[in-house]
């Protein structure tokens, strides 16, 4: 099984690294369809799981490089490192910010690994008291999470609404003789979710209005440094000081138990505290890169990790939104049979090892050496709408595939409903943890 999962582990660098490079592409509507289309094509859960790890160090480290070279945000993970990478940009460091991001990565992946797997087995025998509470523990973490989010009272209001219609549209097809009863059209409500903002961005172009307000005529311009091209010292005591390393292996274990929380809201929080005390602005930039970058890699890991082994259901944002198709795919996996009880620990070890260390070395390597070669490729010859376009459409075969054209525009209803409220601050992982949440809450509702 080695051989299938190298494969599936190199083949996601790949994948990734180019993704990576081009701004604007949000993780989980790049992470989740090709992890769920893996899952459905039959593959092992040992190649699936190393895939995802494999994918998610390759993207959060790639997502940052467009925020050094070029000013654009990468992702929504790469947005915590906006102002100090162009503040580093803005004095000629663009290729010292890579290199130290690329540090980072390294460091926060080496630390959240082992961690996470620690803690994991803390949790596990309390795995049944959990899962036996599993609809109060979903509905209270998608309470948390909208708390800890950017509008909370709208996020709270939020969760009923959108658990009647996760629960609402399956009814109405169960009615019709659209689905068998019982059957669940979750992952279709799940791609939904991760493509709703740019459903709706995309929509907003057939109001003449709003069209005719978007600029017209002029080209983004992104300029890249020469000095980004010229080859790079690779060993990382001499890239980061030894404070920048220090506070980045501290913050990536001091995240790790914090593993239900936003992965954003902790890099911002954990990462502007370790340069509390810094008073030099360039100096506080590069820590913060560096420490950013750790996060960015331990949070997720950690999120995916620690319920997948311990728990087997998602309850983090992480786990609920990206790693979704790892708990539950139609036909394949569901939240009573998944990966959580399909592997052995030591088969959960080396999918994980294997996926995480191949991608960290060949994404540092790329980083640090080749980045400004491919993003001057990506932005010159890979149009973003293609990219964009490639993934809408795979959600529409999934969808069609779920529950025939029916749910295509079933679909269409819960990403045009769910954009609208991300754009209004209702996080991803709000929408997530209230779909698995859904059966619950309704329940809850029906006995008052």
């Amino acid at each position: 099984m080695l051989a299938p999962m190298l494969v599936a582990v190199l083949a996601a660098v790949v994948l990734y690294s180019f993704i990576g490079f081009i701004p604007g592409t949000d993780e989980t509507s790049v992470l989740a369809p090709v992890t769920l289309a893996l899952v459905l094509s039959g593959a092992g859960p040992e190649v699936v799981l190393a895939f995802f790890i494999s994918a998610i160090v390759t993207l959060n480290l790639m997502n940052a490089i467009p925020t050094a070279l070029v000013g654009l945000p990468g992702g929504v993970m790469s947005a915590p490192l906006m102002e100090h990478a162009v503040l580093l940009r803005s004095r000629g460091m663009a290729s010292t910010t890579i290199r130290k991001m690329a540090v980072g990565s390294a460091i926060g992946t080496v630390v959240s690994i082992p961690l996470a797997f620690l803690l994991a087995a803390a949790v596990a025998p309390l795995a049944e008291p959990i899962k036996d509470r599993a609809p109060l523990i979903l509905a209270l973490g998608a309470c948390l999470l909208a708390v800890l989010g950017q509008n909370r009272l709208l996020a709270l209001i939020s969760i009923v609404p959108l658990a009647l219609l996760f629960r609402g549209l399956p009814a109405v097809y169960e009615a019709n003789g659209i689905i068998e009863p019982g059957d669940s059209v979750n992952i279709s409500f799940f791609l939904g979710i991760t493509v709703g903002p740019l459903l709706v961005t995309l929509l907003e172009l057939l109001n003449k209005r709003r069209r005719e307000a978007l600029p017209h005529g002029t080209l983004t311009r992104a300029r890249l440094s020469a000095d980004g091209f010229r080859s790079r010292e690779l060993r990382p005591h001499r890239l980061v000081t030894g404070p920048e390393g220090g506070w980045s292996a501290a913050m990536a274990a001091a995240s790790t138990p914090l593993f239900v929380l936003s992965p954003v809201g902790l890099t911002f929080l954990l990462g502007e505290a370790s340069t509390a005390r810094v008073k030099d602005p360039v100096e506080r930039a590069k820590r913060a890169v560096t420490v950013m970058s750790s996060l960015t890699h331990s949070t997720y890991l950690a999120g995916v990790i620690i319920p997948l082994v311990a728990l087997g259901i998602p309850v983090s944002g992480v786990s609920a939104g990206p790693a979704g198709p790892l708990f539950e795919a139609d036909g394949v996996y569901s939240l009573e049979r998944n990966i959580h009880h399909l592997l052995t620990l030591p088969q959960f070890v080396t999918a994980t090892v294997l996926g995480a260390l191949v991608a960290v070395v060949v994404t540092y390597v790329v980083a640090v050496r080749w980045s400004s070669q491919i993003t001057h490729f990506v932005i010159r010859r890979v149009p973003h709408e293609a990219v964009l376009s490639l993934f809408v459409s795979l959600i529409v075969v999934l969808a069609y595939i779920d529950a025939g054209a029916a749910n295509v525009f079933g679909v269409l209803l819960v990403g045009v409903v769910c954009g609208c409220l991300n754009r209004l601050g209702v996080s991803y992982g709000v929408q997530f943890m209230t779909l698995y949440a859904a059966p619950g809450i309704v329940s809850w509702l029906a006995s008052l």
